[in-house]
């Protein structure tokens, strides 16, 4: 009996821990839904303001651009370095890089002693000679008459030669001063000295101050003539084939890479130097003052036109270091997708992974405006 009871007490308590296990309550979290971090979703306000445009991937004729570097130059004959043969001190100038010069142009003053010593050296010469050549008149004409000997008469020309020389050496030297020696006179002496302009064009470098003395070797203004300046850039062998006279050309600065100008291939060299390099002459259309001899500059010459599988440059995004284009999912979705691209030429990128986008609708307007919802509706989410 005892054992009856038993047996019954351990079947009630096995039965009530078998209901208890199947009634047990999982209290543990629910693991959430993983969010999808590659599709925006616009609502139809969104849509209706963000005028999403699509287009598919299409072949498209792609330039071939042939990236080039140099910097400006100008022919020895069109850059001017402007001296003083005698030196002195500078009395006064206007002169300021940029600045627009005409031939014949007064750009400075020059003062010198030495000016004022040149002048009275003309004068004594010319004095000198005015009395050689009176007494040769008079030694020629006793010679005639025979009352003076040949060896006077060949002696006072001698010195009148001489006299003659001396005022024609000084008057060369006034002449590098211009001081025109036709206007030296008694009453008329002069310490200073004009500088003249050579030719038309342009400041580029002054290198003076007012008072301060200058040597003969001394540079004090750099003038460039624009008529002939020309971009000069650097070549490698394996290009030049590429290339030809009158090819057009796209110019631009490292300080202003926005600002484009056009230009043409004027000669191309004809031996290669030491580093591989040929140095190729261009012309530019339109002078900028901006544009000195020196300034580094970057070209782009299209050599030639191929089709390939493209999209516009407005379609491709820059997302942390890669490249990503938002494909059209239907129901105003559109998806974040990787993509493979060369460098875009004139607007247009040519497909590397063309096949993976092929019958596809890619957004070609306002990418980077979803680009911006993606990035703000994961930021709002986190």
């Amino acid at each position: 009996m005892k054992n009856t009871i038993a047996q019954y007490i351990i079947l009630i308590l096995v039965a009530t821990g078998i209901s208890c296990k199947g009634n047990k309550v999982d209290i543990s979290p629910s693991s959430p839904k993983p969010k999808d971090e590659t599709l925006v979703s616009l609502t139809e306000a969104q849509l209706h303001n963000t005028q999403i445009e699509t287009i598919t991937l299409s072949d498209q004729p792609i330039p071939s651009i042939l990236k080039l570097n140099g910097k400006i130059d100008v022919p020895p004959q069109n850059l001017v370095s402007v001296s003083i043969p005698l030196g002195g001190y500078l009395k006064s100038t206007n002169l300021l890089p940029g600045m627009k010069v005409s031939k014949g142009d007064i750009i400075a003053v020059v003062e010198n002693p030495q000016f004022i010593q040149l002048q009275q050296d003309y004068l004594a010469a010319q004095s000198k000679l005015q009395f050689a050549q009176i007494d040769y008149k008079r030694q020629k004409e006793l010679n005639q008459s025979q009352a003076s000997s040949d060896k006077v008469m060949q002696q006072a020309q001698a010195e009148m030669n001489s006299q003659q020389i001396i005022m024609n050496a000084i008057a060369r030297q006034l002449e590098l001063i211009h001081i025109h020696p036709s206007t030296v006179a008694a009453g008329n002496i002069r310490k200073s000295a004009p500088v003249y302009s050579t030719i038309d064009g342009y400041v580029s470098k002054v290198n003076v101050n007012i008072g301060k003395y200058v040597n003969p070797t001394d540079i004090l203004f750099e003038l460039i003539n624009p008529t002939d300046i020309h971009l000069n850039l650097k070549v490698y062998e394996k290009d030049l084939e590429q290339l030809r006279p009158g090819q057009s050309l796209l110019a631009y600065s490292n300080a202003n890479p926005s600002k484009k100008y056009a230009g043409k291939i004027h000669l191309i060299g004809k031996d290669v130097g030491p580093t591989g390099m040929t140095d190729v002459h261009c012309h530019l259309d339109k002078y900028d003052q901006e544009l000195v001899p020196g300034v580094y500059m970057n070209a782009e010459i299209q050599t030639t036109t191929t089709l390939g599988q493209a999209l516009p440059e407005e379609c491709i995004v820059d997302f942390e270091g890669k490249s990503y284009v938002f494909i059209s999912e239907g129901n105003r979705n559109y998806r974040l997708t990787a993509i493979s691209v060369e460098e875009p030429q004139k607007g247009l990128a040519k497909v590397l992974n063309y096949r993976d986008f092929e019958g596809k609708q890619i957004v070609s307007k306002n990418a980077y405006t979803l680009l911006m919802q993606l990035k703000n509706t994961t930021e709002g989410e986190d």
